[in-house]
Parts: structure tokens; C-alpha cells; sequence
């Protein structure tokens, strides 16, 4: 196997070890997403590679000439020869005045941030589904302040694993898919609580009605988001013609910048003119044209209200984060038509869209319909969107579990008009971006967590490991028991994707499979239940609680530093989140949990769940052994 200097690789391993070669078309075509189609392209690439330099602190990085560092504190340094081994951790500036030219430096540390004595566990929540009585038909902020109280408090969990809660289009209809947002920066509306917004102590008659028949979806266990959005956005304009001047917001609007005004425009001109940018009036189509700056004078007061919105949204994560440390979920990648990819249009591949070639679980190959980053684009901007992304993910939260890692190394590039099968994996600075991420995690102080299934080369599992990333280890798919799974890991039994406890145990989760025509993997579905019939050597008609506290019981023994548990099988539900290969068929993103909140902190499965990951307090084992 060989990489060209665009990245693309010449063959890669299936699943099956067996290598697949790239054929010329899928090469030319994959140039041809890249904007690389006569000879200023090579001019480009170099202009890209002297763009940005990425070091590790204390590294000895050689200079060709005398230079000026712009630090990032303001100070300023002149360096020639070789830079300093003790420059600080940031973003700094290298300017050479002979040249003209100034290269972006970044100083990174060697590791995320990992703290030794961490050894915690917590929830896999689906926040959409996790209401209680006083939602407006889907879970709120204000439930997940609720739900971490109660876990830190009576549970002893540490953690709770979100859904990415990143915004989907102001339009309708809602998009249900949590990964696939406008923009990964920026909040969802869906999840305001209306009650918790400035001016909504005192409701008028119409903020009455408009809670009543948001309480009123509660009934039905599918999630109405059309219906959520047409309701709270009603209340939001009432509330936002009540508000005045606020010191807070002014300074949250001063310290996002750019980033959100040019969202809010973004979703005024998505009222207007609809979710799909590229469908827009070609005047709209550049996010810095003159109509578009234009239309943010005209339309100031509905652009201000978008971001009014952000910062409820902000103030409301930032609550609900009090008691007990959030970890944000961050998809691998945006809508082609959405607020992000108006933004960074000029560094996306055009007629290229991402996937993974086939597998066992997939035997055509998956087509995600996301927009891929050019890699030599991205490194032009000084990885400007990947740092703003990552920065946007990681606020208000103590960690991130990073969806698809694997996309750090390379992606799968599937031009358009062809199949999966037909696709190639394209490769970008993997050291650059785990550098960038490690110092913003050690900013933030935040647990990184790498979604590594599926086809993943070991190669690739120990440099994340360097870098204290934590694997995700899931029972369904080891083949070992928890007791041996790696201590750098997040460890739970199944996610989003796959069958839940009952779902397995029962083969509820096949039959829907079946029943949908889904050809499924019954021969690995088989395997696994085989595997959990043995492991909690339980009969078949075992009663699913039992049959879910025996499954945790076996995860409580696994060393990996986080333990994860979902509040679906700590309810015993059937039906999983998500059933891939599907779309209108079933309600994906879109079943409540079957019990509120309030019946779910009276219920004993949970305490049984957390009696099995509970993990002792470091310093009273410390403490015990001294008295010994």
C-alpha cells in the first residue's frame, strides 16, 4: 500500500484481511473532489504546508532563517536557528519579514488530559428520550440537570454520555438524526427549557396554552420534533420581544465572534430561503457576499434572536453540567447543505461524500452523505474549523467520546456516482490533529474517548493510546470478557447502533430486522447471544431485569477507567435508538424511554445497575489500608 501526497491511499485491507486495490477512476475522481486539476494545485499545496506547523512541547524544531514569534500571550520572541524547547502550550504566530509570510505555530503537550486516579462510571443517554412530566414532548436541559443530580447524588455516578445535541436547520420539517447537524459548533432549540428562559416566570395566557400542549405529546412515546419546534419556537418569540439588554449575552455574543453571528445569519436566511444553502439565491450562497451583509442589516433584530438563542442554550448546558461531569459527543461530520458547510465551503471536496467500505455487519459497503474536508485545505486554514469544532464540543463538558476516531488517520472517500465498494480512504495529519486535540483537552480539562469499532489497525489503536486517548469497548463485540478488556477504555455493552439487553435476549431486535428485510448478520447476532447465555450463565426465559443486572455485573468487573451504562436497558427496552439501514421505516432518534424521570429514580434496576459499576473511593482505600 502507497499514499500520494493528497493523501489517497492505492489499496487498503477489508474486513476479510483480503486487499483491495484502487481502481484509476476512483483516483482521478477523488482528485477531481479536490480541486486538484493542473499545476497551481502543487503551487497550493505548498502554500499549505508552510501555512501551519504543528511541535510537541520540548520538541527540537530546526528554523531556516531568523524569525518573530507572536505569542500567544502578546509576548514576543525573536528565534533563529532552532526554537526554544520551552516555548508555552498554544497558538502562536511565526513571522519572517523577508518573506512576507507568517506560518501559524502550534505548541502541543504529548497527551490528553487523563487524570491517574480516574476510575468512574456513569450513563449513555439518548437526551430526546429522556423526559419527564413537565417536558414539552422531548427530554430538556432541564432534565439532564435533573438526571445528573440524581445520578452524582443517589448513584454515585460520575459521567453522562450524551447524544450529540448539536443544532439541525430553524425549518421544517426537524431533522431527527443527531449526526447529522447544520453545525457541530452550535446547540439545539429542541432542548431549551421555554420555563428557564428570562421572562418565562411570569407566562401570559399563551405561554400557558403552548406548555399544556407541549406536556401533552408527552402521552405518545414517539417523539413529535416537528411538533416540539412549532411550540417552542412560538414561546421563544414571545419571550424574545420581552427581553432587553443584558450585560451576559453581550459578552457571550463578544467572546463567540464571527462563528455566531455568521450561524445566527445562517439560520435567518434558512427561515427564508430553506435549510439547503446551495439551493439559496446565488447572492446568499457566500457567507461573506454583499447581499449577505446586507441582509444581517436588514434583518439585525432576527439574526440577534438567533443568537439570544445560543445563549440560552449555553447557560442551560452549563447548569446542567453542575453536579456531574458531561461528555459531549462529537459526529464526523455535518449536512452538505447545513450551516457549516455554507462556512467552510471552499475547504469541502465537491462530489465526494464519506462512508466505510463493506463489512460484516454491511455487506454493500455504508454511504454517510457527509461532506469530507480536503486535507490540504484544512491545513491551509491552520486547521482553523477543526480547532473551533473541537474547542465548540468540548465547552461545558469533562469529556468527549470522538465518533468514528478513525477519521483523525483517514476516511473513506466515496466519489460521487459510485458505490462504496468503489470508494478509497484518503489520509490527513493524523499527529497534527491528535496534537491540537490533546492541548485543547488539557485546556479543557476534559477525558477524550475514541469510537474505534469496526476495522481498525492495531497500529492505529496504540497511538491513540500514546496520546491517552480511551478506546470504546463494547461486550457485543469482544471477544474476551469484560475482566481483560484494556485499562485505557471506556467499557459498556452496546450503544446506539446495536440491540439492547432484551433486545438480544429476546430476539425482539432480529425479528424487527427480519421483519424490515434488512438481511441481517444472524449468524453474528447468534454469536453474541451465545456469548451472553454463557456469560451470565442464565436460562432462556430468564426475566429481562435479571437477565440486564447479570450483564452489568460482568461489565463492574472490566478495569477500563469509565464504565457506561444506557438508561434503555436500565428500563429493559427492546427497541435500540437507531437501526442502521433504515430511515423512514421505523422511528429512528425517535422513541421516548417508556417511563418519565420521576418513575425512572424509583425504579430498582437502576441502583442495581449502579451497585455493579460503582467504583470504590480511591481515598478510602487508601485511608483503610493506612488503618491496617
Amino acid at each position: 500500500m502507497s499514499i500520494d501526497r493528497w493523501g489517497i491511499q492505492s489499496s487498503y485491507m477489508d474486513v476479510h484481511q483480503v486487499r483491495q486495490d484502487i481502481s484509476r477512476k476512483t483516483r482521478r475522481a477523488i482528485l477531481e473532489a479536490m480541486d486538484v486539476t493542473d499545476q497551481r494545485s502543487d503551487a497550493a499545496l505548498r502554500s499549505a504546508r508552510r501555512a501551519v506547523r504543528v511541535i510537541r512541547q520540548g520538541q527540537r524544531v530546526p528554523l531556516e532563517a531568523r524569525a518573530e514569534l507572536l505569542l500567544e500571550d502578546g509576548g514576543t520572541l525573536l528565534v533563529g536557528g532552532t526554537l526554544p524547547r520551552d516555548l508555552p502550550l498554544g497558538y502562536h504566530r511565526l513571522q519572517r519579514p523577508h518573506r512576507a509570510s507568517e506560518t501559524t505555530l502550534i505548541v502541543t503537550p504529548d497527551r490528553c488530559y487523563l487524570p491517574k486516579t480516574l476510575r468512574s462510571w456513569g450513563w449513555a443517554i439518548q437526551l430526546y428520550a429522556t423526559r419527564s412530566s413537565k417536558s414539552w414532548g422531548i427530554g430538556d436541559l432541564a432534565d439532564l440537570r435533573r438526571l445528573g443530580e440524581w445520578s452524582a447524588r443517589e448513584l454515585g455516578a460520575e459521567v453522562l454520555l450524551l447524544n450529540p445535541l448539536r443544532a439541525s436547520a430553524p425549518v421544517l420539517p426537524q431533522e431527527p438524526s443527531p449526526y447529522f447537524p447544520t453545525t457541530r459548533r452550535f446547540w439545539n432549540i429542541l432542548y431549551l427549557k421555554i420555563e428557564e428562559v428570562p421572562g418565562a416566570k411570569q407566562p401570559s395566557a399563551e405561554l400557558r396554552r403552548l406548555a399544556s400542549a407541549g406536556q401533552a405529546l408527552n402521552k405518545k412515546r414517539q417523539i413529535d420534533y416537528d411538533r416540539v419546534f412549532h411550540l417552542k419556537m412560538r414561546a421563544l418569540a414571545e419571550l424574545w420581544a420581552r427581553f432587553r439588554d443584558n450585560a451576559d449575552f453581550e459578552q457571550y455574543r463578544r467572546r463567540q465572534g464571527q462563528g455566531l453571528t455568521k450561524f445566527a445569519t445562517f439560520c435567518a436566511l434558512a427561515e427564508r430561503h430553506g435549510r439547503n444553502w446551495r439551493r439559496w439565491p446565488s447572492g446568499y450562497q457566500q457567507p461573506d457576499s454583499s447581499q449577505v451583509k446586507k441582509f444581517q442589516k436588514e434583518e439585525a433584530n432576527r439574526v440577534r434572536f438567533h443568537e439570544w438563542l445560543q445563549w440560552l442554550l449555553d447557560e442551560q448546558v452549563r447548569r446542567a453540567g453542575g453536579q456531574i461531569g458531561l461528555m459531549h459527543d462529537l459526529p464526523i461530520g455535518f449536512d452538505p447543505g447545513g450551516a457549516d458547510a455554507w462556512v467552510w465551503q471552499d475547504l469541502l471536496a465537491k462530489g465526494a461524500t464519506v462512508g466505510a467500505p463493506p463489512d460484516e455487519f454491511s455487506a454493500d459497503g455504508q454511504n454517510w452523505g457527509l461532506p469530507p474536508v480536503v486535507p490540504y485545505k484544512l491545513r491551509a486554514a491552520a486547521y482553523d474549523p477543526f480547532i473551533e469544532t473541537v474547542r465548540a464540543t468540548l465547552r461545558h463538558g469533562r469529556g468527549l467520546r470522538i465518533d468514528h476516531v478513525m477519521g483523525l488517520f483517514r476516511l473513506f472517500w466515496i466519489p460521487e456516482g459510485m458505490t462504496a465498494k468503489q470508494g478509497a480512504y484518503v489520509n490527513y495529519a493524523v499527529e497534527d490533529l491528535l496534537g491540537i486535540l490533546a492541548l485543547e483537552s488539557q485546556r479543557a480539562g476534559a477525558v477524550i474517548v475514541g469510537e474505534d469499532l469496526g476495522t481498525v489497525e492495531e497500529s492505529m489503536r496504540k497511538q491513540l493510546a500514546r496520546h491517552r486517548i480511551l478506546s470504546y469497548r463494547l461486550l457485543w463485540f469482544e471477544k474476551v470478557p469484560p475482566s481483560q478488556f484494556p485499562e485505557l477504555a471506556l467499557a459498556a455493552v452496546t450503544n446506539h447502533d446495536l440491540p439492547t439487553v432484551n433486545g438480544l435476549w429476546t430476539g425482539s431486535d432480529l425479528n424487527e430486522q427480519r421483519r424490515l428485510a434488512l438481511k441481517p448478520n444472524e449468524e453474528g447476532l447468534q454469536e453474541i447471544h451465545h456469548r451472553l447465555c454463557t456469560m451470565t450463565r442464565l436460562k432462556k426465559k430468564a426475566p429481562a431485569a435479571e437477565v440486564v443486572e447479570r450483564t452489568y455485573r460482568l461489565l463492574g468487573t472490566a478495569p477500563s477507567r469509565l464504565l457506561m451504562a444506557t438508561l434503555d436497558d436500565a428500563l429493559t427496552v427492546e427497541e435500540r435508538p437507531n437501526l442502521p439501514g433504515t430511515t423512514s421505516e421505523r422511528p429512528n432518534w425517535a422513541l421516548a424511554l417508556p417511563l418519565p424521570l420521576e418513575r425512572l429514580e424509583t425504579n430498582p434496576l437502576p441502583r442495581k445497575i449502579a451497585s455493579a459499576l460503582r467504583r470504590p473511593d480511591p481515598s478510602r482505600e487508601v485511608k483503610s489500608a493506612r488503618k491496617k
